[in-house]
């Protein structure tokens, strides 16, 4: 090679037209930057608590409801910290005593040591498989809430949320309830309301917008528990008490000011589903992108994915490894060519890119990108 990586450059027809690839915060569509723009006067720097804002939060609640199919009883809650937020709030407002987590991956790991952490609950059953794999639930009599994770954000792995094996438990007196970390996949991987209890997520991933914001889509089996953890007098602070973020929830607002860039952010890409054909159509989208990554490595000698098993495999995320060169040079070169954040999970330590293929990345982008990996190639 001559120079260095940064220095190979890449032609301007293989280069894809959007360069963003990142797995989180994620592209932000144009069009959704161009609908807050046009709000600047009349809804940025206004109060949540008046009709302004409380109508956006409406329509974002109600678009959540259609997108997702959510049944009669369902309640889309809304609230800030994030999904990382969020594992506090349901630590103190949704487990009861004892949850089991299955970990594969840095964030279902970080999930269940807040609940190992919690003093007012019994210490956790932690099931975990080894990165690149995921583990299934095991149905205990001394579990309140099974903890799953749809897409594990860090390897690239995605698991079905749908466990037969749970349905006797979640339909028991008292029920078990069924949370699922949708960060990563909400609104690019479909699954069924009747499979689940609660399903979060943050939006700066699939809904391509900015982070600090939790929907959590909660079951009538879910506003129950929330509501009787409350009046059992259990102390929660109150950015972190789902009783008061499901009280503000059905006002349209949250507790506290919101970032309200990302609720419009968020709200422009659900109604762009929407429009699109729904959740079936931009999920869609992903499978189409990231089916083209995962071919492209499969027919090379140099790149292979991280997830051996096909049906593991995550339609979003897609962990590739390689042999023989450097996935930093090949990041470094993309970087250097205005194609952004493939660069691989920093925790994992594997010679690896991961590419995001979220609905509002264009299909054409991601086959664009694997033309550009393989240039650079051809130049290392």
């Amino acid at each position: 090679m001559t120079g260095t990586p940064s220095s190979i450059s890449i032609p301007a027809e293989l280069r894809p037209a959007d360069g963003r690839f990142g797995s989180g915060p994620s592209k932000v569509r144009p069009e959704a930057v161009k609908a807050l723009e046009a709000r600047a006067l009349d809804y940025l720097g206004t109060s949540h608590r008046r009709t302004g804002v409380r109508s956006v939060v409406g329509r974002l609640r109600a678009a959540m409801t259609e997108l997702f199919g959510l049944g009669d009883g369902w309640e889309v809650v809304l609230g800030n910290g994030g999904s990382t937020g969020f594992w506090d709030a349901a630590a103190f407002s949704m487990i009861e005593r004892r949850a089991q987590h299955l970990t594969f991956g840095e964030f279902s790991e970080k999930f269940s040591a807040v609940t190992a952490a919690a003093p007012h609950l019994d210490d956790p059953a932690v099931i975990t498989a080894p990165y690149g794999s995921h583990p299934v639930p095991e149905l205990d009599a001394g579990i309140d809430t099974y903890a799953l994770t749809h897409n594990e954000t860090s390897t690239g792995v995605a698991m079905s949320v749908a466990q037969p094996q749970l349905g006797a438990s979640r339909h028991g007196t008292p029920p078990a309830l069924v949370m699922v970390d949708a960060t990563s996949a909400a609104g690019a991987m479909t699954w069924d309301p009747r499979d689940v209890d609660c399903y979060y997520f943050a939006p700066q991933k699939a809904f391509a917008a900015d982070g600090g914001l939790f929907i959590a889509l909660c079951s009538p089996a879910a506003i129950e528990r929330i509501e009787r953890i409350d009046a059992s007098g259990r102390y929660k602070p109150a950015t972190l008490d789902l009783a008061i973020a499901a009280r503000n929830s059905r006002q349209d607002q949250t507790y506290n000011t919101p970032a309200l860039a990302t609720i419009l952010l968020t709200l422009e890409t659900a109604e762009w589903m929407l429009d699109g054909g729904g959740l079936a159509w931009a999920a869609s989208r992903s499978a189409t992108s990231s089916g083209a990554v995962y071919d492209w490595a499969a027919d090379r000698d140099f790149a292979s994915p991280f997830v051996a098993d096909e049906a593991m495999r995550s339609p979003v995320v897609c962990t590739i490894d390689f042999e023989g060169v450097s996935a930093d040079d090949i990041a470094a070169a993309l970087r250097a060519n205005d194609i952004v954040d493939t660069e691989g999970y920093r925790k994992l330590g594997r010679n690896q890119l991961r590419i995001a293929a979220f609905p509002a990345i264009e299909p054409s982008d991601a086959e664009a990108l694997t033309a550009c990996i393989d240039y650079i190639v051809e130049r290392l």
